[in-house]
Parts: structure tokens; C-alpha cells; sequence
């Protein structure tokens, strides 16, 4: 087993604790009448309840105008309808399900009150908890990440007792950071709305959240874990920010993913169980090469509002480059396979023409030519601009697998680094490729 150096590497303060199934009070789904003692219990120690369809919400935190804690119960009731659709769970048949949480800023008081069991299964962790039914978390300074790791723990009390998940850590851990990812949105009456985004659209939906620029630095430092790795995280691994960070990457690929989601569902709706994995990776539809392959070029290019769709690629090995070709590149699509494929060595020239739309500025659509938009740039190139690349099993920098660009601009000439097809795309986010239009004219020879 390969273990990356960062995985067990402190750092973030903003992390959380894996959790176990441990039969305490409040572990059945419908375990009303122990719910309904413990919210007796917190208020006779002068703690606030909060009360949602499917939460008991025990706080020692004061009542702060827009602090959104009031509004959390019915936030969580909001994720729980999610939660049942992911799982493809009828709702209706868990109406009776609640989770009794406790939001701690001073955890002494919820120990003298009994209502957080000292010593046995409750490890002394550091901001979140859960054991069945019953979780337990730290006060954020930060309103997106407190929303988000009480979250986190009801999706582990969701799965620990609806369905009596005992799963790997990396599945865990993952699915709980998946369904916990979102945003807030405003219903007709001005309530907070509870909007899922598996993958954030923007970094200020997930303040200090940072599992995309987790990735990234990952991907930098040379120690992203392949799929395989991700795999065999042992829990120990989940005390870390780069743990969390690549479990939920690995369920947010397989559930998004055109080629994978469909296998990975399957899984999902049968027992989650500790041989997941293992049935994951021995289904009749499986291509574990292509998996591989990739969620590596997923991580290479994650980012914000990341569209599957728009940036699944073809791996097909394309026809030798003979003579002259020419192919049409969509503005709206990441990297495209020409169907060229080049030998080590082999020299080529490229020349391209025609305009793209990469978005718009106030009122103007953005139109770019294959040098790009210099007013606004991308990963350090020019928005808009054509790039050449090749697939790299074994990058010259010693990192992940990963594209390598080889030419960039509307002419210039490359030398084959391997044995391989030639991709190109516009430089653009993956996330924001659907407001484009257009199509470049390339002539390879």
C-alpha cells in the first residue's frame, strides 16, 4: 500500500473525526422517547433546543441575530430529503427518523449535564462526532463551516442507522463531506435554503471549507493519491485536512463521473458494508485502468463548478498522423482527442484559426482567437488560448499522471513526449465551459 506524506500531515485546525457506529441513547432511527429525554435533560441544565422535523439541536451557544444557528434544524430537514434521494430512500417511510445533535462551546456543561458520555467509545475529539443517532460538535467561528460539519455528522448519523452503513473509511468519510458540500439559497419568504453542490460553484458557498485547494496543493507537492491509494486509507489518515480532501474527491468523481456513476450508484443502493470496495471493484461493468486514469486527470483539473460531462475524455488511441489533418476544437468542451496519435519524437506543426465566446464582460460576449484573451488569464495562460497536449503516465516532474502541454497558440510546432494521441482544448476553468461557443479549425501536419 502507498501512502502520500501529506496525507498524515496536520494542516488545517478545521478538522474532523471519524466517526463510529456506537450503541448510545438515541441511536435508533425513531428513537423519540430518548430524544425526547434528552432535550428534557438539556433543558433542565439551562441549555437552548432547537427543534426540526429530523433534529434536536442542543446548544450552550447564545441567540446572536444572523448567526444562522436557529435556522439549522430546518436546514438539516432540507438535507435529509437529499439524503433519502441519493440513497433512493422513500422518505416518507422515515418521517419518524430524528437526530439528537449537541453544538458545544464549552463541553463541560454537556458533560455535567450527562449529555456527552465521558471515557468508553467517545474519544476526546477535536470538533465533530457521531455515534448512531447521536452526534456532537464544537462551535466555528465561521457560519459556512459550522453549517457544514454539523451536516457532515448527520449524513454519518443518516447512514450509521438508516442504513447501517460499516463502509471504508475513505466511502465513510467521503460521502459524508459529498452530501454535507452545499450552498445556502432564499426561498419566496426569505428563508435560508438548503441547495446541494457535491462540487462548489464558488469558493465563497464553502468559506474555509478548502477540499479543491486541498487537492491542488496535492497535486503541487507531488503527493495526490491515485484512486487505489484513496481505497486504502486507513482511518487514522482521517485526523487530516488531505485525507478528507481525497475521499471526497474520490465519491464526488465516481458519483459524477458519465463512465463510473452508473457502477458506483449500484453499489451505493446495495449494503454498506465492509466488503463496499471489494464489490465496487469486481463489478461486471468496472474498468478499474480507466478509473485510474481518470480520476487522475479529474484532479488535475478540478476547480470550482468542475462539469463532468463538458470534461470527460476519450482515451482511445487515435490513427497514426500521416500527412496533413485538420480538426475542429469545441470552445465548450475540455480536453478533446484528435484522433491523431504521435510516436516519441515525432515532430508536428500546428495552425489554427476561428473564434470562441468564453463568457461575457457586463453586457459584451467575450470572444477569443486561438492566442487567447490577454485581459484575462487562466492557470497562467491567457483565457481562451489553444492548447496541445499529451497524455503523461509518467510526468518528467515526478507527479501524478497528468496532461503536459506542448504547444499553445494559433501556430507553433511540437515534439511528442509519448507514445499517444494529441488533446487539445481552449484555456478555460471545467467549470465554466458551458457559456462558451464556437469552435477553432486546427491543421496538424
Amino acid at each position: 500500500m502507498r501512502i502520500h506524506p501529506l496525507l498524515f500531515v496536520a494542516v488545517s485546525a478545521a478538522v474532523l473525526a471519524v466517526s463510529l457506529p456506537v450503541a448510545l441513547p438515541g441511536r435508533a432511527a425513531a428513537d423519540e422517547p430518548g430524544n425526547t429525554q434528552l432535550a428534557a435533560t438539556a433543558r433542565r441544565a439551562g441549555l437552548r433546543v432547537l427543534e426540526g422535523e429530523h433534529l434536536t439541536l442542543v446548544t450552550d451557544r447564545p441567540p446572536r441575530a444572523g448567526d444562522g444557528v436557529d435556522a439549522l434544524p430546518r436546514v438539516f430537514d432540507e438535507a435529509f430529503a437529499e439524503w433519502c434521494a441519493h440513497f433512493g430512500i422513500d422518505r416518507e417511510q422515515h418521517r419518524g427518523w430524528r437526530a439528537f445533535g449537541c453544538l458545544m462551546v464549552d463541553r463541560e456543561r454537556f458533560r455535567v449535564a450527562g449529555l456527552l458520555p465521558t471515557g468508553g467509545p467517545i474519544p476526546d475529539f477535536k470538533n465533530g462526532f457521531c455515534a448512531g443517532g447521536r452526534f456532537w460538535l464544537m462551535d466555528q467561528s465561521n457560519q459556512a463551516y459550522r453549517r457544514h460539519l454539523l451536516l457532515h455528522e448527520g449524513v454519518h448519523a443518516f447512514t450509521l442507522t438508516i442504513r447501517e452503513s460499516a463502509t471504508p473509511p475513505w466511502y465513510t468519510e467521503g460521502i459524508a463531506e459529498y452530501l454535507a458540500t452545499h450552498r445556502l439559497d432564499r426561498d419566496a419568504n426569505g428563508q435560508p435554503r438548503f441547495v446541494p453542490t457535491p462540487i462548489p460553484q464558488q469558493a465563497d458557498d464553502v468559506e474555509q471549507l478548502g477540499r479543491i485547494e486541498q487537492i491542488r496543493a496535492l497535486r503541487a507537492a507531488h503527493a495526490a493519491p491515485a484512486l487505489a491509494d484513496v481505497f486504502q486509507t486507513p482511518p487514522a489518515a482521517h485526523h487530516d485536512l488531505g485525507a478528507y480532501a481525497a475521499s471526497w474527491a474520490a465519491v464526488a468523481f465516481l458519483a459524477g463521473h458519465p463512465a463510473h456513476a452508473k457502477v458506483f450508484t449500484a453499489g451505493e443502493r446495495g449494503p454498506l458494508d465492509t466488503t463496499f470496495t471489494q464489490r465496487l471493484e469486481s463489478a461486471p461493468h468496472w474498468d478499474a485502468a480507466r478509473a485510474d486514469r481518470d480520476f487522475d486527470a479529474f484532479t488535475d483539473e478540478l476547480d470550482y463548478g468542475y462539469d463532468f460531462a463538458r470534461s470527460a475524455i476519450d482515451w482511445s488511441p487515435g490513427e497514426p498522423l500521416q500527412g496533413r489533418q485538420t480538426i475542429a476544437v469545441a470552445g465548450d468542451r475540455g480536453w478533446q482527442n484528435s484522433g491523431c496519435r504521435l510516436a516519441t519524437g515525432q515532430r508536428c506543426s500546428l495552425r489554427a484559426e476561428g473564434r470562441v465566446t468564453v463568457g461575457q464582460a457586463s453586457a459584451c460576449l467575450l470572444e477569443s482567437e486561438p492566442d487567447g484573451i490577454s485581459l484575462a488569464w487562466y492557470r497562467g495562460r491567457p483565457l481562451g488560448r489553444l492548447l496541445a497536449a499529451q497524455w503523461m503516465e509518467k510526468p518528467a516532474d515526478g507527479g501524478r499522471p497528468q496532461f503536459v502541454v506542448l504547444a499553445e497558440g494559433a501556430a507553433g510546432e511540437c515534439t511528442a513526449s509519448a507514445d499517444g494521441p494529441l488533446y487539445f482544448k481552449i484555456n478555460e476553468s471545467p467549470g465554466d465551459l458551458a457559456d462558451n461557443a464556437g469552435r477553432l479549425t486546427v491543421t496538424i501536419k
